[in-house]
């Protein structure tokens, strides 16, 4: 009988690119482009993800993109 693996899942290569180009397009406020990018993500990246954001900042990715969003508004009602 095998035990089962204990480390956490990986992030693919391929997803954190992904990952890198969806905070991207966040940040230019091109929401269409970061749901596509964040779509390409793999499962087992997806919970790579979720479990490093988790024990990192205690915090999920939608929390993350969602105070982003937050802050632009912000900022842009004070310019």
């Amino acid at each position: 009988m095998h035990a089962k693996s204990t480390a956490p899942p990986r992030i693919s290569l391929m997803a954190s690119g992904e990952l890198r180009d969806a905070l991207t397009a966040v940040e230019e406020g091109k929401g269409p482009a970061a749901i596509a990018a964040l779509m390409a993500i793999d499962s087992e990246s997806w919970r790579a993800i979720e479990h490093r954001l988790t024990s990192v900042i205690g915090s999920d990715l939608r929390e993350l993109l969602l105070a982003a969003v937050e802050r632009e508004t912000d900022q842009s009602t004070l310019a």
